[in-house]
């Protein structure tokens, strides 16, 4: 077995570190929700879930962006792909930082954020599936859990980032300035960060597994086509560990400083504090998971996950609705390490479901459609849950269903660790 470095060094990390922008937009809005409910839905009780609904609605657009930079991916070359997701992604936060507010054109600004919204999801469709499977593809094969287990540490860069920066503008603007003017800086900053990945992309490689395709002949025509008649079993366990993947992060973590705040336990600032300290546990404890993976496996390391998956996040959440800060901190904390390191696994996981061929499509099908129903929909779901049954520990709940009904699949699925698979 061949352990050498397929790809240069350098292309490894500037395709982990290119999650980073995903991530930093997509935690940046739901850190800023509170503030953006005021900026373009003007306040009230409801503008909140206007803003969380927003965020949701613009999760459908994921699959169909990952279709067709899958496609792209698939046909033209991974590097293609990267770069033309990368440009739609500055120009949709350049845009997003210059539009107007609703106090100048009313409710016509909801509906400008939303169409950007749902312009941004379109581009990010394919990213970090794309980044993934670049990633594997590239990488040791017996290290590929470590490996592609960056791109989850660098998206929690991106949300690192997105705390620092929330947190800095929160704490130099009061409220009046931050409404008026001060929340374009945080869109600012994503849209100058994209566009210098932009040109770190640009001098990547292309990515071996799909050179060998290319010399081959056997770049399919059609990899949806593909990928659908070859791969189904694929397919639904790839959901399956993207669901669960995806309600783990977008409730655990992301939607962690909106229930905080919305549930009184602390105030915008000091929760967008607490989400930095979980940001820090999550980039820690990723490449941990992802080498204890390529050891054991990614089977058992996801089912003890998703173990934990069914019964802490009940006791977290009811936790941090306790009212201490000290409480809030570890809640949030144990949940952004399961949280992470299911993902650091899950990633590799998916992406070995299939061969290079139609991997991109594959993985758009299975993984992103995962993510726009589980990522996507819930953080606004857990919301109104926690509004109409002032039960404080729902969103717990919904991340324990999830988790019982994941882990059938994952006890069950094959091992795909290659190491393991094919030890020499």
């Amino acid at each position: 077995m061949n352990d050498q470095p397929r790809i240069s060094r350098a292309s490894l990390v500037i395709a982990a570190l290119s999650t980073i922008v995903e991530w930093y937009d997509f935690t940046l809005y739901l850190y800023f929700a509170t503030v953006l409910s005021r900026v373009f839905f003007g306040g009230g009780e409801i503008s909140l879930l206007a803003t969380l609904a927003g965020f949701a609605v613009s999760y459908c657009m994921r699959p169909l962006g990952a279709v067709v930079f899958g496609y792209i991916g698939d046909r033209l070359g991974r590097r293609h792909m990267m770069l033309l997701s990368m440009a739609l992604m500055t120009a949709a936060m350049l845009a997003t930082a210059l539009l107007p507010a609703y106090a100048r054109i009313g409710s016509t600004a909801g509906v400008l954020l939303l169409v950007l919204r749902l312009a941004m999801a379109f581009s990010v469709g394919g990213e970090y599936t794309g980044v993934v499977a670049y990633l594997l593809e590239g990488a040791h094969v017996r290290r590929r859990g470590l490996v592609t287990s960056f791109a989850s540490a660098a998206s929690e860069i991106g949300a690192l980032l997105a705390v620092a920066v929330s947190a800095l503008t929160v704490g130099m603007l009061d409220a009046a300035r931050l409404d008026a003017w001060g929340w374009r800086i945080p869109f600012f900053v994503g849209a100058l960060l994209a566009a210098s990945i932009w040109v770190a992309r640009s001098t990547m490689q292309e990515s071996p597994d799909f050179e060998r395709q290319r010399d081959h002949g056997t770049v399919p025509e059609a990899p949806v086509r593909h990928a659908l008649t070859h791969h189904r079993r694929a397919l639904l366990r790839t959901f399956a560990i993207s669901a669960l993947g995806s309600i783990t992060y977008y409730v655990g973590i992301t939607y962690v400083p909106v229930y905080l705040n919305s549930t009184g336990t602390l105030g915008e600032s000091a929760s967008l504090k607490l989400s930095t300290v979980a940001a820090v546990a999550v980039i820690l404890v990723t490449p941990l998971a992802g080498m204890l993976s390529d050891r054991i496996g990614r089977k058992p390391v996801l089912a003890a996950l998703a173990a934990l998956c069914a019964v802490l996040p009940l006791w977290m959440f009811a936790l941090m609705a306790g009212g201490t800060y000290a409480q809030a901190v570890l809640g949030a904390v144990v949940l952004a390490c399961v949280a992470g390191a299911f993902s650091a696994v899950g990633a590799p996981a998916t992406a070995e479901q299939f061969p290079g061929e139609g991997r991109l499509s594959g993985l758009a099908l299975g993984a992103t459609l995962a993510t726009a129903i589980f990522g996507g929909m819930t953080p606004f779901l857990a919301e109104l849950l926690v509004k109409l049954t002032g039960w404080n520990a729902v969103p717990g709940a919904l991340i324990a269903v999830t988790a019982l009904a994941v882990l059938p699949v994952l006890v069950t699925m094959p091992e795909t660790t290659p190491a393991l698979r094919c030890p020499d």
